[in-house]
C-alpha cells in the first residue's frame, strides 16, 4: 500500500478556517511531535507547552494501539473525545496523526465529516 502525499500545512490552515469553534489543527508524527500546524491565532491555549508534549505522545501511543484491531474491525476513520473544555478529534494521515481541537459545543456530528472531506480532496 502506498502512502498518499499530503500538504500538511495547507490541510491545517484550511481546517483552522473551516469553523470558528476550531482552536487547534496540527499534525503529530508517530513519536508524538508536532510537525505542522498549531493553535489558531488569538486563541488562549488550554494547556502549557509541556502538557502539549504529553498529550501528543499519549495520542501517538493510542493511535498505535488502535491499529492492533484494524484487521478485525477495519481502519479507523477518526476518533473523538468530548471533554468539558474541548472536543478533540484525530485522523490518520499515512503514519502521522491530524489532531483537531474545537470548543466543546462544536457540532461533533458535522465537523469530522467536513474534515474528512478536506483530507480526501
Amino acid at each position: 500500500m502506498t502512502n498518499r502525499i499530503y500538504d500538511y500545512d495547507k490541510i491545517c490552515s484550511t481546517i483552522i478556517e473551516l469553523d470558528p469553534s476550531i482552536r487547534f489543527a496540527g499534525v503529530i508524527n508517530e513519536r508524538g511531535r508536532l510537525v505542522a500546524g498549531g493553535m489558531k491565532k488569538n486563541v488562549e491555549p488550554l494547556e502549557n507547552e509541556k502538557d502539549d508534549e504529553m498529550i501528543f505522545m499519549e495520542l501517538a501511543l493510542r493511535v498505535k494501539m488502535r491499529k492492533e484491531f484494524d484487521k478485525q474491525l477495519g481502519s479507523v476513520n477518526f476518533a473523538m473525545a468530548s471533554r468539558q473544555r474541548a472536543l478533540a478529534i484525530s485522523f490518520i494521515l499515512n503514519e502521522d496523526i491530524l489532531y483537531v481541537v474545537a470548543e466543546p459545543d462544536a457540532d461533533y456530528g458535522v465537523l469530522p465529516k467536513k474534515i474528512l472531506d478536506i483530507i480526501s480532496s
